[in-house]
């Protein structure tokens, strides 16, 4: 009986589904609904490929629907490529009958990689559409990308099939050298804002050589690629003030991707390196950000001089220097998972109306960390001969942004002089008594709110409402802010004269 009863249930199962019609589909009708008119990709450089941007289609009518065809206009020929609901169609172009069930939806994912010669001349725009379907049931999304042209530099591909190499600490790494009469590029070693640069691997400056940064330039580093200045080789950045939020006469370093999503992500490239020597380096107005280690400096003879710069985003250090030599004014650094100013194995360091603050997420990172010692390093410790900080900001969002790494065998010797300071937690250790040790410590501000305009921005801008307002000396002062302000007396602490905040 049993046996009977569930051959007549699934008699009726089949019968029933006989009669379903969920999956018998009508031809569309061009009454497709988009999540958007036009899918822009954003600025890619000519020939790199872009981010994946995505369209979703709805069909809100109470009937499955067949969609004959979704397709570029372009066809065959076109630059952009898609996928329909995970297919691939025919080379990422032609989609034919393709279902899209009643009150449902479907996603379409678009990217592109395209030469400047694709583009309209006049504005080098990049444009195609997506179609759906034809005639009178036509139906369009317009795709539009804007491809900028670059000067590309990379290492040379050898007949073996490997890359070209160069040397960083007995360490091969891809990478070349900098050539100043290259038969392509010309003087590779003088950068300007004719175009932007776009490296793959280390661009290594030779020894003895100089390169120069003009005003204006802009440098996109890919994945794993750095600049790599030799022993006894000179860096030169020569950016200047500029005028407008686009930062037209800045230096900038960053990675190859130019997507907005992209645009405050750290780790997208390696490094900037100075070996050790006595070259003469300088550096002024260099926006430099989204690397793992922004600036490392190694056993600088000279004294390097960093005026009105900004460092943002970095896995590891903002600036790390191993027995430096700096004088910095008007510099400013955030975001970074070990220390945004890191100064080992002693040297000799001041620092003027600067601000460092580090919001990385982790409690373990300082805003600023000094010692005169190095693990590995032969001796081991090395003289820390000054290390001043006038008229500073050192904030964050962890409880002490200040650390300071003393072996006392070689000395330590360091001064805040009117700084604004991060140390929340009490401590014992004769090293951080910010009241009462006047030989290292004189006017500290402690633990108050600096109120910058948007830390999640980088924009460490004050307003008279700020802790920091008014409460430099007058003895330190750099007559103009990193933006070529004029300063007020008393000056502000940090690297910004305060300002009435814009209307958000």
């Amino acid at each position: 009986m049993r046996q009977y009863f569930t051959l007549f249930i699934i008699g009726l199962i089949l019968a029933f589904s006989s009669c379903r019609t969920d999956f018998d589909t009508v031809a569309s009708t061009g009454d497709l609904k988009f999540s958007k008119d036009t899918v822009y990709l954003d600025t890619v450089f000519k020939n790199i490929g872009s981010s994946t941007y995505q369209l979703k289609v709805y069909n809100r009518s109470k009937n499955d629907i067949s969609i004959p065809i979704i397709q570029l206009k372009n066809g065959l020929n076109s630059k952009y490529r898609m996928t329909v609901d995970g297919m691939s169609g025919t080379n990422g172009k032609i989609f034919k009958d393709v279902m899209l069930l009643a009150k449902d939806s479907l996603y379409i994912f678009i990217e592109t990689t395209a030469d400047i010669t694709d583009a309209n001349p006049t504005d080098f725009l990049y444009t195609d559409e997506i179609q759906f379907d034809s005639g009178a049931n036509l139906q369009k999304v317009a795709l539009v990308t804007l491809i900028q042209d670059a000067v590309f530099l990379y290492p040379n591909q050898n007949p073996d099939g490997t890359k070209e190499k160069i040397k960083i600490d007995s360490k091969e790494v891809d990478g070349f050298y900098l050539n100043e009469n290259d038969a392509v590029n010309g003087n590779e070693l003088l950068f300007t804002k004719q175009k932007p640069y776009v490296i793959y691997g280390y661009a290594g400056v030779p020894e003895n050589k100089t390169i120069t940064f003009e005003a204006g330039a802009r440098v996109h580093f890919h994945a794993n690629s750095g600049l790599y200045v030799a022993k006894n080789a000179s860096l030169q950045i020569n950016g200047t003030v500029s005028t407008t939020e686009k930062l037209e006469n800045e230096v900038i370093f960053e990675g190859d991707r130019l997507e907005s999503l992209y645009s405050d992500i750290p780790g997208q490239w390696n490094s900037v390196i100075l070996e050790n020597g006595n070259a003469n380096h300088s550096i002024n107005h260099l926006t430099l950000k989204n690397a793992v280690t922004g600036l490392e400096i190694r056993n600088s003879t000279n004294t390097i001089p960093i005026k009105n710069s900004q460092f943002y985003n970095f896995v590891e250090y903002g600036i790390l220097t191993k027995n430096a030599r700096i004088n910095a004014e008007n510099l400013v650094i955030n975001y970074a998972g070990i220390a945004s100013l890191s100064c080992l194995y002693g040297g000799n360091y001041s620092f003027v109306h600067c601000t460092f603050n580090n919001n990385w997420q982790n409690s373990s990172h300082f805003a600023v960390n000094l010692s005169n010692s190095l693990a590995g390093a032969t001796p081991e410790t090395n003289p820390l001969t000054q290390a001043t900080f006038n008229n500073c900001i050192i904030y964050g969002s962890g409880t002490n942004e200040f650390n300071l790494n003393k072996n006392t065998n070689t000395a330590f010797i360091y001064q805040l002089n009117n700084c604004l300071l991060k140390f929340s937690s009490s401590s014992t250790n004769p090293d951080y008594q910010f009241k009462t040790d006047t030989q290292h410590y004189n006017n500290i501000i402690l633990n108050e709110n600096p109120k910058f305009y948007n830390v999640n921005q980088n924009k460490f801008n004050i307003d008279k409402s700020s802790s920091a307002f008014a409460k430099g000396n007058q003895a330190y002062i750099i007559l103009t802010d990193i933006l070529g302000i004029t300063r007020t007396s008393p000056p502000d602490l940090g690297a910004y004269q305060s300002q009435d905040f814009p209307k958000k």
